[in-house]
């Protein structure tokens, strides 16, 4: 690259940092062992520099990469670095987001120089919780499955294996998780060697690129965050409950506007709670910088420099800063999508022609398996929804949204692989909001069990629903059932073969009134 400035050649470059990204999650995909890997497509990979700042990202889930990008530079600071190293962590308070979403680190070194690092994190159905599918309704971290602080699991290209059979001890199907941490290690090997190649022995040139890049993307920033209107505005919503008996907890987000600064304050939060609602706040940086992110031009690089005019404040022990030991197993997934709505509520004050109705407002968490001899499984599943309409479009229909970009399981692999039967799976119509433009309608999804096993549901927009805007109406509330009797939004089941469960999952806002 002649010169690091010229706008085509830092295209270009963005493009193959891109590119390795979204190599190393295809090499992920294709040696993973689990479905929740292999076909729901739970996880991220990215690359960051040598003081772990994000540099790509490939498009995998916003929840992994804003929280990775917002707290990598405190795991790179904490620990040694040799060539052929890798790190493994899912501590939420060290840098991970819950228990599942186990992250890989690797170093990358150019001529014996520290350059930067790759990444990978992906969402491993069993991480050792009593629960199948280790998504409990827990009151304490311990209870969510095995804590993994930093720690190498490989050493200057030696596999750590007492380490590893340590981990392979406390889990269901050693075989496949084994499978599935092999997939992380081939992943990051070949984003090593990408980057390498990239680099080309030349590391004074990729940092000067990485720079040119950072400015570039916060001059994007700049003019798409300088569009809102300067000021102060408010909102609040409320997670419907913690599973523990707490409902209606709020959340409260004063957004200040200056000089195309942003700063997202939410005190006025609710305190942690007793459930495993709660989240560190890398988890709610994500949320933020995912709906920020959504205002900037398609183009903006994925680097730190597309983040820096953002600051989020949180009060230490809050919902959306919780400290150890506090349950955090759904932060990750339905209190990180209440952070976007609560984002979207007050930018909609300043910029309503550019804001929709709330989507569907939770996941739609399940988890399940049995323990039995003749058949021990684990399973996950994150369902869509509706998503809310805009100004020039209705909502989408039954599909994964905001801070998740995963698929489902096709029934094919779901039915081959598990004592299930998947006996609906429709649009729930007329669950989106109505107005000029519609909400788009959630689904349906019934399973019906062929054995015994035990079953969570995490699910939100259970008690409340997604509003609309511009005067639009609100999508539809959802409702888990069994057997056709009404379950709580977060419930842990016992059930028998023949039983069915059926999950609805919430319409999207609807945008303005029919005129």
């Amino acid at each position: 690259m002649k010169d690091v400035f010229d706008p085509i050649a830092l295209i270009i470059f963005a493009n193959r940092l891109d590119a390795i990204c979204e190599e190393m999650g295809a090499q992920l995909r294709k040696a993973a062992f689990s479905p929740n890997i292999r076909d729901r497509l739970d996880y991220s990979c990215a690359i960051f520099n040598a003081k772990g700042l994000l540099c790509a990202q490939a498009a995998h889930i916003p929840v992994h990469l804003g929280s990775m990008a917002y707290a990598m530079e405190d795991v790179v600071e904490a620990m040694q670095w040799a060539e052929g190293d890798m790190v493994i962590l899912n501590d939420p308070f060290k840098g991970g987001t819950h228990l599942p979403d186990v992250t890989v680190i690797a170093p990358v070194f150019s001529q014996n120089k520290l350059i930067g690092f790759v990444v990978n994190r992906a969402h491993h159905a069993d991480i050792g919780a009593d629960s199948p599918g280790s998504m409990p309704i827990s009151q304490h971290l311990e209870e969510e499955g095995i804590l993994i602080e930093p720690s190498y699991l490989m050493r200057k290209g030696e596999l750590n294996r007492e380490f590893m059979q340590n981990m392979l001890a406390g889990l269901r199907s050693p075989a496949q998780s084994q499978g599935d941490f092999n997939a992380q290690i081939s992943a990051n090997l070949r984003g090593v060697q990408r980057l390498c190649d990239l680099i080309a022995g030349d590391g004074a040139l990729f940092n000067q690129q990485l720079t040119a890049l950072n400015a570039y993307a916060d001059r994007l920033a700049e003019k798409a965050l300088g569009e809102i209107p300067e000021g102060a505005y408010h909102f609040a919503d409320s997670m419907d409950s913690d599973g523990l008996g707490g409902e209606h907890i709020p959340i409260q987000l004063k957004l200040t506007v200056k000089d195309a600064q942003i700063l997202a304050d939410f005190s006025g939060t609710a305190a942690q709670v007793q459930g495993n609602i709660n989240c560190p706040l890398s988890v709610a940086a994500a949320g933020v910088f995912y709906v920020l992110r959504c205002l900037m031009p398609a183009q903006t690089p994925a680097c730190a420099g597309a983040f820096q005019r953002i600051r989020i404040a949180a009060p230490e022990g809050s919902l959306l800063n919780a400290q150890y030991p506090a349950a955090v197993a759904a932060g990750n997934v339905e209190t990180s999508t209440r952070v976007v709505d609560v984002m979207m509520g007050a930018l909609a004050q300043a910029i309503p022609e550019k804001m929709p109705g709330m989507s569907h407002g939770s996941m739609n968490n399940l988890a399940m398996g049995a323990d039995n001899a003749t058949h021990r499984w684990d399973y996950y599943e994150t369902m869509g929804g509706g998503m809310g309409a805009g100004a020039n479009h209705s909502g989408q229909s039954a599909v994964q949204t905001h801070m998740t970009n995963t698929l489902n399981t096709p029934i094919e692999v779901l039915e081959s692989h598990y004592p299930l039967r998947v006996t609906e799976y429709s649009l729930r119509r007329g669950s989106g909001g109505q107005g000029k433009h519609v909400g788009g309608d959630g689904l349906i999804r019934e399973f019906e069990f062929t054995a015994a096993a035990q079953a969570t549901l995490l699910t939100e927009r259970r008690l409340s629903q997604p509003c609309g805007a511009a005067g639009g109406g609100s999508g539809l509330q959802g409702e888990n059932t069994l057997n056709q009797q009404v379950l709580l939004p977060k419930q842990q089941l016992v059930v028998k073969a023949g039983d069915k469960l059926k999950i609805s999952t919430p319409g999207g806002g609807g945008f303005a009134k029919t005129s």
